[in-house]
């Protein structure tokens, strides 16, 4: 009887563990397809030809992404064992652009471009337009957030090697001094190229304040995601981390108050918004434009 029951927990805990790599590996993968695909979402036009284009053209576009991904799962793929075979490889890509649709359709609900008022045909060429790039992303995204393991043992050994000489609170203001530089310039980097758009200030104008609140919420999904939540970055190391900011609750946070900041510089330095201008203002601009901009900080943390 005890050898039956030690057997069920066994075969419990495999499938625990699979269920569980599996849920790491789509967080990965959908981390990617945030990366790749979120600046083409801050853009109106995208916007636009989604809402009239015809279906055979949409299936056309399916049709074109699919082959495309698959060609891309044939050498890269966002699970870390590669498909053997053409059928393995088709099935990695209907799984990939399930997660780009997913993902693009979540984002655009979240920025309130589909509703309950958009019709069937508009939401559909919205998010298979939007989904091409996030597809896209979740392919590549070993290659985008993964970086080299030999690199990053290399980078454990001299990190081992070099705090043996450094004493800990050096250790802990060098980390947390890199990661908010990173977050910074990864943050720069991202919405330098969205806040000159009108796209900001037309998804400012749509938000009430709950949407705000469910804005950030997913600006700090996604950031903790990316960074802590999945297994093909440095996670481990990164949580291994001590010091203030060092946590994942506690880093992510900082970094989507660092993001949020460099949003609204960027904003006032392509004169969206001026000094004269109210506070809430600059929040509620800073707010839709931190979305973009923790990804790229989280992106940029990753690079450290």
């Amino acid at each position: 009887m005890s050898n039956r029951n030690q057997s069920l927990n066994d075969r419990r805990r495999v499938y625990g563990d699979d269920w569980q790599s599996e849920i790491q590996e789509i967080i990965g993968g959908a981390s990617g397809g945030f990366l790749f695909g979120i600046p083409l979402l801050y853009t109106m036009e995208v916007w636009f030809i989604g809402a009239y284009v015809q279906p055979p053209v949409l299936l056309g576009i399916l049709a074109i992404t699919f082959i495309i991904v698959l060609l891309i799962n044939r050498i890269e793929g966002f699970r870390p064992r590669e498909s053997e075979t053409w059928p393995g490889s088709i099935a990695e890509t209907f799984e990939t652009l399930a997660i780009g649709i997913v993902c693009s359709a979540l984002m655009l609900i979240i920025l309130k471009r589909i509703d309950l008022q958009t019709s069937l045909s508009e939401a559909l060429g919205q998010i298979i337009f939007e989904s091409v790039p996030f597809s896209v992303g979740v392919a590549f995204s070993r290659s985008l957030i993964s970086g080299n393991p030999r690199d990053s043992e290399a980078n454990n050994q001299s990190n081992s090697s070099s705090s043996s000489s450094r004493n800990q609170k050096s250790r802990v203001w060098h980390d947390a001094i890199a990661d908010c530089s990173a977050t910074i310039i990864g943050a720069l980097f991202v919405a330098f190229s969205i806040a000159p758009t009108d796209e900001v200030t037309m998804l400012a104008a749509s938000a009430t304040s709950p949407w705000l609140l469910l804005i950030m919420a997913a600006s700090l999904l996604i950031s903790y995601a990316i960074v802590f939540a999945s297994t093909i970055t440095n996670y481990q190391q990164r949580r291994q981390q001590s010091g203030l900011f060092q946590t994942p609750q506690s880093e992510t946070i900082i970094s989507y108050i660092l993001s949020l900041f460099v949003g609204m510089m960027m904003l006032w330095f392509f004169q969206k918004i001026s000094l004269s201008d109210p506070w809430f203002l600059w929040l509620r601009y800073g707010i839709i434009l931190s979305l973009p901009a923790s990804i790229g900080g989280a992106a940029g943390r990753l690079a450290v």
